[in-house]
């Protein structure tokens, strides 16, 4: 059900594979932030030393380091702490990464979420657009720079040594902080998937408590969009799957 389909091939060497080359471009920014944090010792999902990213069959196939033999989650202390040091980096004159728009540019076609019900679909359609408008007007106190666009626990694994490790780095874009600390708010203030201790632990980590900015109710409500949105185009992918790779 992820955005991509992932493969632990021979030896510690992982593939990814985005579902259209469409793709390649957001591949290409992927390789390119890994090796920046890299150079800096940031710990972060290592690209294999291969020329990539790589097309076949329709598809675009990264290839990465494995962080550990199992996937086991880092507590949300690390998970503060990884993003209040990613927040503190200066990015690299050699990379530009893409403004952060999580619904997308004013003038992009809306998604038709054709796996959902007429009226369902009007409606999410409805709440992007408002999205897209409201989310630039938002009163943002942090200061702007790369975001991951994704930081939440999902995205932070342990390594062999239990080390944290941040993964995914699909989403990276420079735009506001307070879009990297939304879904752990959300989680614990709206859906209870964190504990209210768990939250205070990132407030005191990261050092600032999002709960408490003007703009926090519009941001969950976009990131609670945002959310609903991908689970909606999985959807629409149920009905109507890409063809296989050939044999």
């Amino acid at each position: 059900m992820g955005s991509n389909a992932v493969f632990r091939l021979k030896g510690a060497l992982i593939a990814r594979v985005a579902p259209s080359v469409k793709l390649l471009a957001n591949a290409e920014k992927q390789i390119e932030v890994a090796r920046w944090l890299e150079s800096v010792d940031y710990p972060a999902a290592r690209a294999s030393a291969v020329a990539q990213p790589v097309e076949a069959e329709g598809r675009v196939v990264t290839f990465w380091e494995s962080v550990a033999h199992a996937t086991v989650y880092a507590p949300i202390g690390d998970v503060a702490a990884l993003i209040r040091r990613l927040h503190a980096l200066p990015l690299s004159a050699d990379i530009e990464l893409p403004e952060l728009r999580p619904f997308g540019s004013p003038d992009e076609e809306l998604p038709l979420f054709s796996g959902l019900p007429p009226t369902d679909a009007h409606f999410l359609r409805q709440r992007i657009e408002w999205a897209r408008e409201t989310f630039p007007l938002l009163p943002f106190v942090l200061p702007r720079g790369p975001v991951h666009g994704d930081a939440n626990v999902g995205n932070v694994i342990c390594d062999d040594q239990g080390r944290p490790v941040l993964i995914d780095l699909d989403a990276f874009a420079m735009g506001p902080r307070e879009w990297d600390l939304i879904q752990t708010a959300l989680f614990a203030d709206r859906l209870g998937w964190h504990s209210a201790d768990e939250y205070r632990i990132l407030v005191e980590v990261y050092g600032y408590d999002l709960t408490d900015w003007a703009g926090y109710s519009a941001l969950a409500d976009m990131r609670e969009i945002a959310m609903m949105s991908w689970l909606a185009k999985k959807a629409e992918l149920r009905r109507h799957p890409p063809p296989l790779l050939k044999p």
